[in-house]
């Protein structure tokens, strides 16, 4: 490695930062989507019943949001948001593999 520093030669590919790069931009992509998905078609859902959907992140598939459901105290009604979110994401997304509530 020393021999790699003394000559001036870079210790990491570019090849390397091509693929960093192309991942970022993909998952950059897939994030996106998914604030467009929440934005045009379930928020305004949630919306109707007094609830609300904030995007947090997305990594290694999981997308992870703040729920608000109606009825903010009752854990099924969480469960059936998160069941729902889910499921379109996955079905218009299919990186997209869990959805998480935080």
């Amino acid at each position: 490695m020393s021999q790699q520093l003394d000559c001036g030669r870079a210790l990491i590919a570019e090849s390397a930062y091509s693929a960093v790069e192309a991942l970022q931009e993909d998952e950059d992509e897939i994030v996106l989507q998914i604030k467009e998905l929440l934005e045009t078609r379930v928020r305004p859902a949630v919306a109707q019943d007094g609830g609300d959907i904030v995007f947090h992140d997305y990594e290694d598939g999981v997308v992870y949001l703040h729920m608000q459901g109606s009825c903010s105290g009752c854990p099924s009604s969480t469960a059936t948001l998160k069941a729902g979110i889910e499921n379109m994401l996955r079905h218009y997304i299919p990186e997209v593999v869990e959805v998480r509530a935080v």
